[in-house]
């Protein structure tokens, strides 16, 4: 009924947005070959789940824009396969330093500065950490209870919405989606502090290996992928995005949704594979190369 009404403006709408998930897919696999022969192993798998966030989410947009009842779970598994993301882009800044034992050798004398966001940015009086395995360890568990929790939570939401006890729009203190949406943002800000933590330490380091315009791509991403998305998403249980059938407001928000998402995971595709696409070996600093080689002589 929804193809049967649309327009011809419409129709070629969708076959270019599919043409650009196409694109972006096709983009990333070839970048993903690049990367398998070019990178090390130690960092290939970790730069290609990176790499592979904007392409799954253009995929899962279009096809949650192509049938609009999988709206949900085409959410949920684009929101799924991006916390793990952020639990990889997290290891793959300690990669860049030349592993964990090489991090806590270059910056064994330094400390952690802690009050930056989205936790602590306004917290200036929070005394500096200092960069032990200990803390290493707390950081990468900060990402890791996102990347765990949040599979879990969206397992028992589809659960519960089978059942019909959550309805991902309504918001009523008496259903169960306005807690696991509570829920599910705490974890999120946890998880997000300790990258930003990181970047802040190791951004002047990496600045060769382009960790500015890395950590860019992965914020717009997420906000895109969750603040654009929250947004849209109250405007249309507000009804400022207006019924039009066969397609309610929160549905007709959820296909604007999909459709801008496709556009820019598809950019992001294309940049990132400017942005990524280098020899590993080539941009190693000066100093890492020489501790490394030091380590290998001294291997039995």
């Amino acid at each position: 009924t929804f193809f049967a009404g649309l327009d011809i403006p419409g129709r070629f709408l969708f076959a270019i947005l599919t043409l650009m998930t196409l694109i972006a897919n096709l983009v990333f696999i070839e970048e993903a070959l690049y990367i398998y022969r070019k990178i090390p192993s130690s960092k290939r798998s970790i730069i290609i789940w990176v790499n592979a966030a904007a392409p799954v989410i253009a995929t899962t947009s279009c096809i949650g824009m192509w049938i609009p009842r999988s709206t949900m779970f085409t959410d949920f598994t684009a929101a799924v396969f991006f916390a793990i993301v952020i639990h990889k882009f997290l290891l793959m800044m300690i990669k860049e330093c030349g592993g964990q034992k090489l991090l806590l050798r270059r910056f064994e004398n330094d400390r952690f500065k802690i009050s930056t966001g989205p936790c602590c940015c306004c917290c200036l009086c929070l005394p500096r950490v200092r960069i032990t395995r200990r803390t290493l360890f707390w950081l990468k568990l900060g990402t890791f209870q996102f990347a765990f929790l949040r599979p879990v939570l969206m397992f028992l939401s589809i659960v519960l919405w089978t059942n019909g006890i959550y309805t991902p729009y309504n918001l009523s203190p008496k259903r169960a989606a306005i807690w696991i949406s509570c829920f599910v943002g705490v974890i999120t800000i946890i998880a997000l502090w300790p990258v930003g933590i990181m970047f802040q330490q190791v951004r002047t380091l990496l600045i060769c290996k382009k960790i500015i315009p890395k950590f860019a791509l992965y914020q717009f991403i997420l906000i895109l992928n969750h603040l654009q998305a929250a947004i849209i998403n109250i405007l249309a249980m507000q009804r400022v995005i207006p019924c039009a059938p066969p397609l309610s407001s929160s549905a007709r928000g959820a296909y604007t949704t999909q459709q801008l998402l496709i556009m820019e995971m598809f950019l992001i595709t294309l940049i990132s594979r400017v942005v990524y696409r280098r020899r590993c070996d080539d941009l190693e600093p000066p100093e890492c190369m020489a501790e490394e080689a030091g380590d290998n002589k001294q291997t039995p």
